[in-house]
């Protein structure tokens, strides 16, 4: 490294300083501390709104879970996708080593959906960009399907208890326009943060009416 560019990075941490994207410790992007944290098993999750099929997270919204995850959404912290998408594929091998998940010839990451206005604000949406980095390190027998997308006339759900959650999105999760579902594949939904469950109850809804058969639900933290 030459002294101009050490002088460069030098100054860009005075400005924007660089913090762990767990825990905020200094000088780091993601620590070891908060890399082990989330390399523990997945948790076994019952929201009040029941998909109908099991539900698992690699840990509680709390703690660098919760951190990453507003700073991958509400602060552009892209830089984060791959630690959380190693913590994401590594607990699906666990699932898959319980027998939890189905021994397919293809498994289906589907993203759980989001408005496009959401999306576009943020630079793309995590929750694919998380399953694709995943799908890169299970294999060629795993590909991220994003076939699900939240109509622009649904209310943002901050702030609505379970059963409004669920009236808001009842039909406004649908299929995305041009997408082609391969029936009769497994899936796995995907998603970021698992609150009462609504909008993981209507998306697996309307993937099995397209004839996709969930396996699970995998989120990377349960409020």
């Amino acid at each position: 490294m030459t002294w101009r560019r050490q002088v460069v990075e030098a100054g860009a941490d005075l400005v924007f300083p660089l913090l762990c994207g767990g825990c905020g410790r200094p000088g780091v992007r993601w620590c070891p501390r908060c890399d082990a944290t989330l390399s523990d098993a997945p948790i076994s999750v019952s929201p009040r709104v029941s998909p109908g099929v099991p539900v698992w997270a690699l840990g509680r919204y709390r703690g660098p879970y919760r951190r990453a995850v507003i700073e991958i959404k509400e602060h552009g912290r892209r830089d984060l996708i791959p630690p959380l998408g190693e913590a994401l594929a590594h607990g699906i091998r666990i699932l898959a080593g319980w027998r939890e998940l189905p021994d397919a010839d293809e498994l289906l990451l589907v993203p759980a959906p989001t408005r496009r206005l959401t999306a576009r604000r943020r630079g793309g949406d995590p929750v694919t960009a998380l399953a694709a980095h995943a799908a890169r390190r299970l294999g060629r027998r795993v590909l991220v399907a994003p076939l699900l997308v939240t109509v622009a006339t649904a209310r943002d759900s901050a702030g609505l208890d379970a059963r409004s959650r669920s009236r808001n999105l009842r039909g406004a999760v649908r299929l995305r326009a041009g997408a082609e579902p391969i029936r009769g594949a497994s899936a796995i939904l995907v998603d970021d943060v698992m609150t009462t469950g609504a909008t993981a109850a209507e998306s697996v809804r309307v993937l099995s009416n397209a004839g996709i058969g969930v396996a699970a639900v995998v989120v990377v933290a349960a409020a």
